[in-house]
């Protein structure tokens, strides 16, 4: 590997570094149990890996999924296609993912914003659709002639009516532009931690706190469409509690398993790229010890770029 500036926090692997990682990865070949699969990175191809998972095991589905465009991952690149093509292939790996889930499991669907307008129709012949995020992914060069690209979707769905939302552990801190008190000087509705005047809001399905993982970011990788770890948080904490199990068939990089295990949940990740696979791993080690998440402190989501 080239030597990194002293900010770039990027993290890669030597190639002795990705066959110890990788070697921590598991494949699967025959029916498993839960013990078989719990907290593994499984470096496979998901169609075949979700064949040999057990019935009802997962609590919340994050699916990232290659968009409808021309995409390299690793030794492998994702081709754009025609609508039909990529619907059937969409419907392909979703009727799997159905006798996974517990019955009061949460689904969520990344997408870009042409390939949004497949993902209800598809996912909602399996699931009861409950909203549409849309949130601000700013990051890349503008068009030239067009408008730049920077809104991604996340679909909502659930298994069925029952479902677990917990909406006090994503409330946002807003900051008081004119702090009210009560007539004995009681904040009204704030909070003044001494630092700043602010209030926890419900969130909306508008996000533009996100900031996109970039070099001098500790969770940053090579993969190119990585989520970042306050996006998948956000998920976690609302849709899942201590415990329980996070699923994401199209695990990259890791992000989903990696913030599921900052957070007290379990995980199960499917990756096919063995250097994904890998950087995961070595990705769900450094969290041993650091259970940080950019953009979240102290149970609070904080606003763009703050620590």
């Amino acid at each position: 590997m080239k030597d990194k500036a002293p900010r770039n926090k990027t993290i890669e692997l030597s190639a002795k570094e990705e066959k110890f990682y990788a070697a921590r990865s598991i494949k699967l070949s025959q029916p498993a149990v839960l013990s078989d699969v719990l907290n593994k990175t499984i470096c496979q191809d998901s169609l075949k890996a979700m064949d040999y998972l057990p019935d009802k095991c997962v609590d919340l589905m994050i699916a990232d999924p290659p968009y409808n465009l021309t995409k390299n991952f690793a030794s492998t690149t994702f081709k754009e296609t025609d609508f039909k093509t990529y619907k059937k292939w969409l419907d392909k790996w979703l009727k799997k993912t159905v006798r996974l889930l517990k019955d009061k499991a949460s689904i969520y669907i990344c997408s870009d914003w042409k390939t949004s307008i497949v993902i209800p129709e598809i996912a909602g012949k399996y699931f009861v659709l409950q909203n549409r995020i849309s949130w601000e992914r700013e990051k890349g060069r503008g068009a030239q002639n067009n408008w730049k690209n920077c809104l991604e979707d996340i679909w909502f769905f659930t298994l069925s009516d029952k479902y677990l939302f917990n909406i006090d552990a994503v409330k946002m801190q807003k900051e008081v532009i004119a702090p009210y008190r009560d007539k004995n000087g009681t904040p009204k509705d704030w909070i003044d931690n001494g630092e700043k005047k602010f209030r926890l809001t419900h969130p909306s399905n508008i996000w533009t706190d996100i900031s996109i993982p970039f070099w001098s970011m500790p969770e940053n990788t090579p993969h190119p469409t990585q989520k970042p770890e306050k996006l998948i948080a956000k998920l976690i904490l609302a849709s899942s509690n201590p415990g329980d199990v996070v699923f994401d068939p199209f695990l990259g990089s890791g992000t989903t398993s990696v913030t599921a295990k900052k957070l007290g949940r379990q995980y199960i990740g499917i990756e096919r790229e063995k250097t994904y696979a890998a950087i995961a791993e070595k990705r769900l080690e450094m969290a041993e010890n650091d259970k940080a998440i950019q953009g979240f402190k102290d149970g609070i989501f904080k606003s763009r770029n703050a620590g």
